[in-house]
């Protein structure tokens, strides 16, 4: 790219990064330093604009640049994500909102331990939120580092590696200082610049074709080099049973995975009630499902005026296809016009990965504050809050480490495909303790520590164990091959075996579930009495 692209892009990234370091050098003069403050903006939010926070928190990297560059390289299987990723929203809507937000006070685990014994289901939902936050991280620093590397060329792993290591220290300040309402104000303005800049590349795209999709669609499949296979399934999922059984595994954990995401599930505490929890929820959707249709133009357009083999060329898996297609809606490389879209797109993209990184780390660090350290602290030592604060933010800046090496060694894999493995292991190891805790009466202790290491050990490992990590030419590790799983997303097998091990821990316990206990948690999910 140009010396213009890289300054202005340059510019526009140092604004973001003032305004945003400016509300949380605000917010940390503001602040009373409780735990209520620090994980959850003291529930001062409304649903409006906790709608919009909750919008700027999913809509990652993955969906912007990952999603739209999987349906430039493989079109209508590309779309899956798309779908997978709304539809997700009505199992939260219907099943999860109103009843976390009466039953929880900061984390995953505070629903669960209102009915059982707290030491063993903390350690148990604690390990396997921070588990699927640094899966979550580890895409953001791979959007980053492929977004940086076009702005520069691509020539520099130098700059790909710094870049990462940047974010990372950008997101541990974020959440040291600022807390849940700084947090929070960086995702609205993230949702805000998103949501305004996929609407004019949207409409930019529709008006090269007069607003005819289905010319946009055609021209599409012709620069595809695949003809109408581009547009029906089966490019991507097709072919052999790995490959169907992958389609289905991929759509389980995406329609699943969301209601089990520690940092989404923590954003319904930001509210004062259930019921604003749930309106937070259809404001998201609304703004969502928008946003994903978007997805859906811009990734066709990207295959039709920039061209899949170009695409490619830029990427293998498909993370630029957005600021090349901004770059070919502003009149091309040299041109003013395509030098302002591509550094506005780039910035945004860039605001895109701090904001949600920012989200992740909180949400992960309050799970290693608020459940593992105050549940391995000796007993005899009650729970301070300012304590429990100081470690979350000690905890920010090692998972903020973890994710940055984590984003190096996977730095060539798609941002959207990273994140399908995080819902699968959300939708594993936190769904099926979250869903019997709530409706099984008989649920029990020994349950919910099974069921949650039932289904995060399974995923965890089926993943080590698959050709992501070894034996194919785009695997993480492409030299080895100790390959013996066949699927790239553990989810068709690692999900079901979450709630077996759920339903046979409960069985084989001795311990009795405390019908008193769930009596009154019950009366609380379904009426808010005595909530937080």
């Amino acid at each position: 790219m140009s010396g213009d692209h890289q300054t202005l892009a340059l510019l526009l990234f140092s604004a973001f990064v003032a305004v945003t370091l400016g509300i949380t050098t605000w917010v940390s003069r503001h602040r009373h330093g409780s735990a209520e403050e620090f994980y959850t903006g003291g529930r001062l939010f409304s649903p409006m604009e906790n709608g919009f926070a909750i919008a700027g928190d999913y809509m990652s990297a993955a969906s912007f640049l990952g999603i739209s560059g999987l349906i430039a390289l493989f079109g209508y299987d590309g779309m899956l994500y798309s779908v997978g990723f709304l539809v997700a929203w009505l199992v939260v809507l219907l099943l999860v909102a109103e009843l976390v937000r009466n039953c929880g006070r900061f984390t995953l685990a505070d629903v669960v331990a209102a009915r059982m014994r707290e030491r063993p289901v903390r350690i148990a939902a604690g390990t396997s939120s921070v588990a699927v936050s640094v899966l979550y991280l580890v895409a953001q620093m791979v959007g980053a580092g492929s977004l940086v590397a076009l702005l520069l060329g691509g020539t520099s792993e130098a700059a790909r590696a710094w870049t990462v290591i940047g974010v990372g220290a950008l997101m541990v300040v974020y959440v040291t200082l600022g807390g849940m309402r700084a947090t929070t104000w960086i995702q609205i303005v993230k949702a805000v610049l998103l949501m305004a800049g996929t609407l004019a590349l949207t409409v930019l795209v529709l008006l090269r074709f007069h607003g005819d999709f289905d010319a946009l669609l055609t021209t599409a499949a012709e620069r595809s080099g695949h003809g109408k296979e581009f547009l029906a399934p089966g490019l991507a999922y097709g072919g052999g049973w790995t490959a169907r059984f992958d389609f289905m595994s991929l759509g389980l954990a995406l329609v699943l995975g969301t209601a089990g995401l520690p940092h989404i599930l923590s954003r319904f505490y930001t509210v004062p009630t259930a019921r604003a929890a749930r309106r937070s929820v259809v404001w998201a959707i609304g703004l969502i499902g928008g946003f994903y249709l978007m997805t859906i133009v811009l990734g066709f357009g990207a295959a039709a005026l920039v061209g899949t083999d170009e695409v490619r060329a830029s990427s293998a898996a498909g993370n630029t296809a957005v600021p090349l297609l901004a770059l070919d809606l502003g009149g091309g490389a040299g041109s003013t016009g395509g030098t302002v879209l591509f550094a506005v797109v780039a910035a945004v993209a860039f605001a895109t990965i701090l904001a949600v990184v920012a989200g992740i780390t909180l949400a992960s660090s309050a799970s290693v504050a608020h459940d593992l350290y105050a549940s391995l602290r000796r007993p005899g030592h009650g729970r301070k809050p300012r304590g429990e604060v100081a470690v979350a933010r000690l905890a920010a800046a090692g998972i903020g480490a973890v994710a940055i090496a984590l984003g190096l060694l996977a730095r060539d894999l798609n941002v959207a495909f990273l994140v399908g493995l995080a819902f699968a292991v959300a939708a594993s190891a936190n769904l099926p303790v979250l869903l019997y805790s709530l409706f099984w009466r008989n649920f029990t202790t020994r349950g919910a520590v099974w069921s949650v290491y039932g289904g995060l050990v399974p995923a965890v490992l089926l993943v080590v164990f698959s050709p992501v990590v070894s034996g194919s030419p785009e695997a993480i590790f492409p030299g080895v091959d100790f390959q013996v799983f066949p699927l790239q997303n553990p989810g068709l097998v690692s999900i079901p075996l979450g709630f077996l091990a759920g339903w046979l821990g409960t069985v084989l316990s001795r311990e009795r579930a405390d019908e008193a206990r769930h009596a009154e948690s019950e009366v609380r999910s379904l009426t808010g009495a005595g909530a937080v």
